[in-house]
């Protein structure tokens, strides 16, 4: 029988070491859900179309009719929903040696493993897409960007210049959130919930949002966006984010960042008759977007 070496030690001469050839590592947590908010469907897509309400209300003169304004379509966003599927054989020959269960086993937590990373990337890529004018949105331009159309003129929900996360800025990105308007140009209640943060970040994020007292500073400030608790979700750390300086805040706009479930099928197993094999599959259809810009906001990185 072969022996299995690692570098140049003979795998028999480490104890346990074809067990340990069969473990995993630790998964992170699942992160999409702090990306989006997600539900359930049973259709085909997911379309949402936005209605922009009413303008400020005229002055009207005596005697003369009121004025009356139809509410109008704004944008509208697809999510279209998409299969992933994935699945793995166990030969006849292992089932006759009785390698079955074991080799089933480790298979099926690979094969759980890779769905799972799949859906994390795939989330991931609408935030690490999300200045890239390839992927436009519903008003046609990226999901954050400097020039979002409106019945009230452009509107921006990423800084006019490119910042790298600091205090300043993530307090400059909060006060533009604060400043937010409708599509007709009328102010709303927009808060920020959460920053999100790749790993690079992570202690950045931690010096600027928990410290009592005012952060890289002398002074015997407080640290209001501490002491205020502006962001309530805190800082979510997100592994599947490719850019080490970007960064973003969630708001608690009503229709921003959404996912859909269409269908996240159990295990399913079943043998082959040609070859005798045992096959397993794994499949999933979902979707992920945003259908109102003001879901998100955030910067580059300088």
């Amino acid at each position: 029988m072969a022996v299995i070496t690692t570098g140049n030690h003979p795998a028999a001469l480490w104890p346990g070491i074809n067990s340990w050839f069969g473990r995993f590592y630790d998964q992170h947590p699942v992160e999409y859900t702090d990306l989006f908010e997600v539900s359930n469907s049973d259709q085909n897509f997911e379309k949402d179309v936005e209605t922009t309400g009413f303008g400020l209300a005229p002055v009207k003169a005596e005697g003369a009719s009121v004025r009356y304004e139809s509410e109008t379509q704004g944008y509208d966003y697809n999510y279209v929903h998409v299969a992933y599927a994935l699945g793995y054989i166990v030969t006849e020959e292992e089932i006759d040696d009785n390698l079955y269960e074991q080799v089933s086993k480790t298979r099926a937590q690979a094969l759980a493993w890779s769905l799972r990373q799949t859906r994390e990337v795939i989330s991931a890529n609408v935030y690490n897409r999300a200045f890239d004018n390839a992927y436009t949105f519903g008003d046609g331009v990226e999901l954050l960007a400097t020039t979002h159309p409106s019945a009230a003129g452009l509107w921006a929900n990423e800084p006019a210049a490119a910042t790298d996360l600091s205090e300043a800025a993530l307090e400059d990105l909060l006060t533009q959130i604060m400043q937010a308007q409708n599509s007709k140009g009328l102010k709303i209640n927009l808060m920020g919930k959460s920053l999100i943060v790749p790993p690079a970040l992570w202690w950045e994020a931690n010096r600027i949002m928990k410290t009592v007292l005012q952060s890289d500073s002398a002074n015997n400030d407080i640290n209001v966006l501490k002491a205020t608790g502006v962001l309530p979700d805190g800082i979510k750390m997100n592994h599947y984010l490719t850019d080490s300086d970007a960064w973003f805040v969630r708001t608690n706009c009503p229709n921003g960042m959404k996912a859909y479930d269409r269908k996240i099928k159990p295990f399913e197993m079943d043998n082959d008759f040609d070859t005798g094999n045992a096959k397993a599959k794994k499949y999933e259809r979902y979707s992920q977007g945003g259908t109102d810009p003001r879901g998100l906001y955030g910067s580059p990185g300088a």
